[in-house]
């Protein structure tokens, strides 16, 4: 019977010989065809399948795979449908809808997936996972949801490949709560899948949730799985977005342990890493022991180097990558164009700037918007107008640079014209933009243009961003409209040290010094620190409200309490503090030892020369006068207070011997001027002036205005006249000094239910307050004035500041 059995199987064997050989000649074909295929050799490998006496689904599978990995998608379609018996399996169905998934042909992705449903394949997972992956390319949650639908119809939802498709899909539409379900529903004997935990971790970084990410990928080393080249660098990303330096420094070790830190993606995460946490010499480390040159560690290195204020550093990078023929993209000239920018190197700028033409990167929106801001900074802002015309298209972050520059080297009115051209052309602001305009409108003081501003901030959802908002504080406290700083203020939600500043500074700028010290107070409970422009608005208010005593004890908490060192600004304040309460003397005194001399520069000796005018202080005054001309002889400042303080004494000799000195010296007093907006337009008024068009109306308004005040109390101060002539003359000049003729223009054309608001380039003068207080009494209106100290709001016969006169 044994032998029987034997010889039955040599028989068969015998008899299956010529099969076995055709098997083993197709096997290695299709081994042939695939080694031809990996190697991406596809010319051969057609060959050799057209070659083929017999071909089996491997075979067609193999060059169907080929084709769609090599990115021949038409091909491995056109292959595919010349052999409809494949149809049958899901191997080619699914390489197809990979293939066409990573070239982004999305559609064609769906297409081909939705046919394999209609000739009644049902998807494994491989096809169901590649066709979820197409649905993250869009990203489109509800097509993701449809694919979940499927997935749990078809019982898929728990392999490890699908669900890691399902997370990642999610992870890219924004849902990391799903992605999270998602993973939790996969059984822990199936999270073998290192894809999976990978795509949760990506989710939860893309999320921002960059802590969780961090525990998750130490969860995943719990459950004993090792981490792959793709899952190290989004752990170190996150571990950057968190500066978290020390678990970084323990990936770090890990990818060293295990060997994967030869890979070029964690190399180029590990230098990000470092450079965002400031550890620059860490940075240039991993940089420097890199095997291989990667253009984005190197431009990582170059930003974090740019934007911490290490320009110089950033420049040799910069010079040392170009050096060594490291390939450069359009994103690493930007750093180094800004680092030029910042240390005003115009010359090298421009040698940069023919390395991006020669380089090609010239068109790049970015490159050029770094270009025009580079010439921008460095006073150049006629040529970057004209390249900026020249760019392909322009951007906001174009249209801001551009703004800047005209706004710093040319003047504010410039840069509001370009940015009503960029308006008229329909591109939208951003906030960095709608700040610089504001601060434009501060410093002009165009209230209505600025409003207008405002209203496009809040149609755009501009004013939710602190910068934003902190400008709009400055633009109505500079405009002269402190209640709806104070509305800006209260209707924000998170508020940092120059959002209190700006309002504390508003305060005191429109004579409402105790409310500077209240908020001063609130600031301080609130936690947030103040700085030395706090305490220069403080010390203001206090100065203007006539507090002497509580700014004195300000300064004096300055150093001790906040750390902040007293700086020339703080000692002009507190000598204007002193001089106003009657101190001139004290203030004197704090300038003539100690830190005070040092602290002594041209703004410190004008408040004192200006605060001995007031007093009528001859000797001081004489004194500051002489030490402010040591600075600067050249400054008209010290000639004419000099000159006031000698005309209020009636010292009419050393008034013409003063003048005499200044006309051989060559220096000018700068005009006095007063200006309204009305109905769009500036009205500019100079002291007696005569040559607007209303210029009658004006005057017989002056003289009825004044005669009204005069009923009402109003004596004319002929102390503030600076000509040497007799009591009528000096009366009639002060009558049409330029506030004055401002006025008058505004009770003619300014409706009643609006303030009259009026600015002056100097200091009003003592008998113009006194004449204007009457007015607003007189006339039952608000009257705003705005000179080169702070505002003062007329209304009902008082100002809102501490008389100083």
């Amino acid at each position: 019977m044994t032998i029987s059995f034997t010889a039955s199987r040599l028989a068969n064997h015998l008899s299956c010989k010529p099969y076995l050989r055709s098997v083993e000649a197709l096997y290695s074909y299709n081994r042939r065809l695939d080694c031809l295929a990996k190697a991406g050799r596809l010319d051969d490998a057609r060959r050799l399948f057209d070659e083929l006496p017999h071909r089996d689904e491997v075979s067609w599978n193999t060059l169907i795979s080929a084709y769609a990995s090599a990115g021949l998608y038409d091909d491995a379609l056109l292959l595919f449908r010349s052999n409809p018996q494949l149809y049958s399996s899901t191997v080619p169905w699914s390489s197809l809808i990979s293939g066409f998934s990573r070239s982004g042909r999305t559609v064609d992705a769906f297409h081909i997936f939705h046919r394999m449903l209609f000739v009644g394949l049902r998807p494994d997972p491989y096809s169901l996972g590649a066709y979820i992956r197409a649905c993250s390319n869009l990203p489109s949650l509800i097509t993701g949801e449809v694919a979940h639908s499927l997935a749990i119809k078809s019982s898929l939802n728990a392999d490890s490949f699908v669900a890691a498709a399902l997370v990642a899909m999610y992870s890219n539409c924004g849902q990391a709560t799903a992605a999270t379900f998602v993973f939790d529903s996969v059984p822990m004997e199936c999270r073998s899948n290192r894809v999976l935990w990978t795509s949760l971790i990506m989710a939860r970084a893309h999320d921002g949730d960059h802590l969780r990410a961090m525990e998750l990928f130490r969860l995943m080393r719990y459950e004993g799985f090792a981490p792959n080249q793709f899952t190290l660098p989004i752990v170190l990303t996150a571990c950057a977005a968190d500066l978290a330096l020390d678990f970084g420094r323990q990936i770090h070790a890990l990818a060293t342990h295990t060997g994967l830190y030869t890979s070029q993606f964690v190399q180029s995460s590990l230098v990000n890493l470092y450079a965002k946490c400031s550890d620059l010499a860490a940075a240039k480390m991993v940089l420097a022991l890199a095997e291989h040159d990667d253009t984005v560690s190197w431009n990582s290195l170059i930003v974090r180097c740019s934007r911490a204020a290490l320009h110089d550093d950033a420049l040799s990078l910069f010079s040392e990558m170009h050096r060594r023929c490291i390939g450069m993209d359009e994103f690493s000239f930007p750093s180094a164009l800004n680092s030029l920018a910042a240390a005003d190197d115009l010359g090298n700028g421009l040698a940069l700037h023919c390395l991006v033409e020669k380089t090609g990167f010239g068109n790049r929106q970015h490159v050029g918007n770094a270009l025009v801001d580079m010439y921008s900074k460095c006073g150049q802002p006629v040529v970057a107008y004209k390249l900026f015309d020249t760019l392909p298209s322009r951007n906001v972050v174009g249209w801001t640079a551009l703004y800047n520059g005209y706004s710093r080297h040319v003047s504010d009115e410039s840069a509001l014209r370009l940015y009503c051209r960029m308006r008229a052309i329909g591109v939208h602001p951003d906030e960095y933009i709608i700040s610089s305009v504001l601060s434009s409108c501060a410093d002009l003081t165009l209230l209505e243009l600025g409003r207008q501003v405002h209203a496009v901030a809040i149609l755009l959802g501009l004013v939710s961003f602190r910068s934003a908002s902190n400008s709009l504080i400055t633009m109505y406290a500079k405009s002269g409209c402190a209640h709806a700083a104070c509305e800006v203020f209260n209707s924000m939600i998170h508020r940092d040290a120059i959002t209190w500043t700006a309002m504390i500074v508003g305060y005191a700028q429109n004579g409402r010094g105790r409310d500077s010290l209240v908020l001063f107070n609130q600031m301080v409970r609130s936690g947030a620190t103040p700085d030395y422009v706090t305490f220069i608005g403080l010390l203001f208010a206090c100065s203007h409200a006539g507090m002497v005593d509580v700014g004195r004890a300000h300064f004096d908490s300055m150093e001790p309490l906040y750390g902040v060192a007293p700086g020339p600004e703080h000692y002009a304040c507190m000598v204007d503090l002193l001089c106003r309460g009657g101190r001139v003397s004290e203030g004197a005194a704090l300038l003539f030892s100690g830190a005070g001399a040092a602290m002594a520069d041209a703004t410190v000796w004008k408040s004192l020369l200006a605060g001995s005018r007031v007093h009528r202080d001859v000797h001081v005054a004489e004194w500051a006068a002489g030490e402010l001309l040591r600075l600067d002889p050249g400054d008209a400042t010290a000639y004419v207070m000099l000159s006031n303080v000698y005309s209020a004494a009636g010292r009419w000799t050393d008034v013409a011997r003063v003048r005499g000195v200044m006309r051989a010296r060559g220096v000018t007093k700068e005009p006095g001027c007063s200006w309204v907006e009305d109905c769009g337009r500036v009205h500019v008024f100079h002291v007696d002036d005569r040559g607007h068009p209303m210029a009658a109306e004006i005057y017989e308004k002056v003289t009825e205005m004044l005669e009204e005040a005069e009923a009402a109390g109003y004596m004319v101060d002929t102390r503030w006249s600076l000509q040497y002539a007799a009591e009528e003359e000096r009366e009639w000049g002060l009558a049409h000094h330029s506030e004055k003729l401002a006025v008058a223009f505004g009770l003619l054309c300014g409706p009643k239910e609006k303030p009259i608001r009026v600015y002056k380039n100097l200091r009003i003068c003592g008998d113009c307050h006194t004449a204007i207080k009457f007015v607003a009494k007189v006339y039952e209106r608000e009257i705003v004035l705005r000179d080169s100290n702070c505002f003062h709001h007329f209304s009902g016969g008082n100002c809102s500041c501490f008389d100083y006169w």
